[in-house]
């Protein structure tokens, strides 16, 4: 029986900021955006591929000191968010770099086999993408 992916969820403390990230420098497109008892959650995934990702604000859904600790990790820097694929690495760090977003690592190869890259969101969760095969 085969198991497949269907949502992977990234905890952001600015939905719109966010937004501006995964929507306008990764190119995903919104599939949903819903609020709730005054929290936000956006889903965001690659046009053609059906996988699910849910922009989600720490404290929606959780106490108060959960919520915390959540935002205090992904504010940290301490939360790795995604490993993307991009066709065009080079285009594709640009237009990031373009949206604000802070670089860490530019494009490289790695010793494990991977030409890759490295960012921080708006919330500060590691983001990497890779050059497709």
């Amino acid at each position: 029986m085969p198991v497949s992916v269907s949502a992977m969820f990234i905890p952001v403390h600015d939905p719109d900021a966010a937004l501006v990230f995964y929507r306008d420098a990764l190119g995903l497109e919104v599939r949903a955006d819903v609020s709730s008892d005054g929290f936000r959650w956006v889903t965001v995934g690659a046009p053609g591929q059906n996988v699910d990702i849910v922009l989600y604000q720490p404290h929606g859904g959780r106490s108060q000191a959960e919520g915390d600790a959540l935002l205090s990790l992904v504010t940290k820097g301490s939360l790795q968010a995604a490993i993307f694929r991009s066709d065009d690495l080079d285009a594709t760090v640009e237009k990031v770099r373009a949206s604000g977003a802070e670089v860490l690592q530019e494009p490289a190869d790695q010793p494990w086999g991977v030409r890759d890259c490295a960012f921080r969101d708006p919330s500060g969760n590691l983001v990497r993408i890779q050059q497709s095969s």
